[in-house]
């Protein structure tokens, strides 16, 4: 099992849409098959199927939850911090563009508006862990070496 690192806010969110999903949500999707199984014939009852693949969907996303939540570790982004840590959301310009993009150091769950999420484990994620605001650094990626300065970090 790999360990995520959430902030207490998505931890917390995550297990609120968790007990959403096991309670209402099971009971929503239970409803929904029982009604389409009063239809009749299953072989042709496209609500029925729709039912079953959204019960499907629903029972993914709560293991995906409970697998994240088991091997969850809670870490906070250190404000006081002068070197970028999980958490962090980074202000980065890539060589030969203009602007700047911010970037949050963190699981996909802690997506934001605005803000693009980067896996500490990616390339550009350990290229960046531990750097200075006004570094710049090299990573490889599938298109090959790119080159991105840490304009700043912060909110």
């Amino acid at each position: 099992m790999t360990e995520t690192k959430l902030s207490r806010q998505t931890f917390e969110r995550l297990e609120e849409e968790l007990k959403d999903l096991t309670t209402r949500g099971r009971i929503e999707i239970a409803a929904a098959i029982e009604s389409a199984r009063a239809l009749g014939d299953l072989k042709e009852n496209g609500d029925y199927h729709a039912a079953r693949d959204s019960q499907g969907k629903m029972e993914a996303r709560i293991r995906q939850i409970q697998a994240l939540l088991a091997g969850a570790e809670i870490v906070e982004g250190d404000e006081q911090s002068e070197t970028i840590t999980t958490g962090s959301v980074v202000h980065l310009r890539y060589e030969g563009d203009p602007d700047t993009e911010p970037y949050l150091i963190g699981s996909i769950e802690e997506k934001r508006p605005g803000v693009a999420v980067v896996s500490p484990n990616s390339p550009l994620g350990q290229a960046i862990l531990g750097k200075r605001e006004g570094q710049t650094v090299e990573y490889e990626s599938p298109g090959g070496k790119l080159r991105v300065e840490i304009v700043r970090f912060g909110s």
